[in-house]
């Protein structure tokens, strides 16, 4: 160990990330600390990390955190989460910040302070890469250009700001690629009806637990696009064909629109969603390039409605990986397995149900068959606690026809998932 270069020390402690383990091995000799004020370039303080931090007054801890951090002098990345922590005082919160806003990074800050700072102000014009912000309010967003030219990755955790802030925060950031928005308070004016948000080089947005009346988006290079927990009444995105992930999920919303141009649509996930299948399609009929196809636990707006198998081999034939979870109906079924499709490039097939009935069965043989080339073989259910005779007997011939059907796909590889 006393051969190696102070720089790799200063590596290994960045590794460590954590400021009380870099602080304990830093304490290892001369040429250890050395490398931590020298060549440390990562540092974490987490209030999950050490319980001694939740015994330790605010004062006697904003004294730890800033002895700590002015011992270093070129910090890249820095992560202050403080979750289950009182109020800082607003000065030696500041004081970090300026300390390490020439040579910083990352910046990932959860920190509350009295009175509140102005985050944006300490970090603009500066060097920062990736900004992650949680448990804070941000207002009053200056509408100047590139006041983060260098930033790439920015997150919103729990934040309070307008629409209005967030789509200047947004403007500001000329390179940012991705934006994740969680559980954010967003405030609309009068005036406003509406979220609108642009971006030339957003590549990927993920937003969490929004509620909006209506959302406009307009990126020319977004790649990604996923919705979690969402209430809206109208999402619209406007682009220029650049998606290749769609991914949904506990969504609700009366309008969706994103936009005619999904040729390079890769990927759609959608899960607990209510679907129109019709309206659907559309939405990705042009996505040629398709080559996975999710649909778990979706609702038909119409209850007489199915996923139209054909229109998928049709429409999607580089399909390789499908997964589908939906009610049967009889009518429906005997209908689509009348259908005439193949899908010939699928290789792993994914089928579960919520409420097993003998349905299902066939519905299983009936895919198979048009899965020439299938490698693996998914069956994901649930299985109630408290069963009924009835229940026990569906799933026991279900378990029989299955070992009887997979005789004649020995190649298929099977995996049962329950839950």
């Amino acid at each position: 160990m006393e051969h190696l270069p102070v720089e790799v020390i200063g590596n290994i402690l960045s590794r460590l990330s954590s400021a009380r383990d870099v602080v304990i091995a830093s304490a290892t000799c001369r040429k250890w600390r050395e490398a931590w004020r020298v060549h440390l370039h990562t540092l974490s303080f987490n209030s999950n990390d050490w319980p001694v931090y939740h015994e330790l007054t605010t004062s006697r801890l904003e004294i730890l955190i800033t002895q700590t951090i002015f011992q270093t002098t070129g910090l890249q990345c820095l992560s202050i989460i403080m979750d289950d922590v009182d109020e800082f005082s607003a000065a030696p919160v500041i004081a970090w910040l300026m300390y390490t806003r020439e040579s910083l990074r990352q910046l990932h800050y959860n920190v509350r302070t009295s009175p509140t700072i102005n985050i944006l102000e300490k970090c603009g014009r500066q060097k920062l890469e990736v900004l992650n912000l949680s448990h804070n309010t941000i207002s009053g967003v200056e509408p100047s250009y590139q006041r983060f030219p260098c930033l790439k990755s920015l997150s919103l955790s729990h934040i309070s700001i307008s629409a209005l802030d967030l789509s200047y925060l947004l403007t500001a950031c000329p390179k940012v690629e991705s934006l994740t928005l969680l559980s954010l308070d967003i405030a609309m004016s009068d005036a406003q009806a509406s979220m609108e948000l642009n971006s030339a080089s957003l590549k990927d947005l993920s937003a969490e637990g929004i509620s909006l009346e209506k959302f406009m988006l307009e990126a020319d290079s977004l790649e990604k696009l996923q919705l979690k927990d969402c209430t809206l009444e109208c999402f619209e995105l406007a682009g220029k064909g650049t998606l290749k992930l769609l991914k949904i999920d506990d969504v609700s919303v009366i309008h969706l629109d994103i936009g005619e141009n999904t040729e390079n649509l890769e990927v759609v996930d959608v899960s607990n969603f209510t679907i129109m299948w019709t309206k659907f399609h559309n939405m990705i009929s042009k996505a040629s390039k398709l080559r996975g196809l999710r649909l778990w636990g979706v609702v038909f707006d119409d209850e007489d409605e199915m996923v139209d198998m054909e229109t998928i081999s049709t429409c999607f034939p580089q399909l390789t990986h499908l997964s589908l979870c939906y009610d049967l109906k009889e009518g429906s079924l005997q209908y689509s397995l009348q259908q005439s499709f193949e899908l010939k490039n699928v290789i792993m097939l994914e089928l579960g149900w919520t409420v097993i009935t003998d349905l299902f069965s066939q519905w299983v043989a009936g895919l198979l068959e048009r899965c020439p080339n299938l490698r693996k073989l998914i069956i994901n259910g649930v299985v109630s606690e408290a069963k009924s005779h009835e229940e026990c007997q569906v799933l026991a011939n279900f378990t029989t026809s299955i070992v009887s059907l997979m005789r004649k796909y020995l190649h298929v590889d099977v995996q049962f998932e329950y839950e």
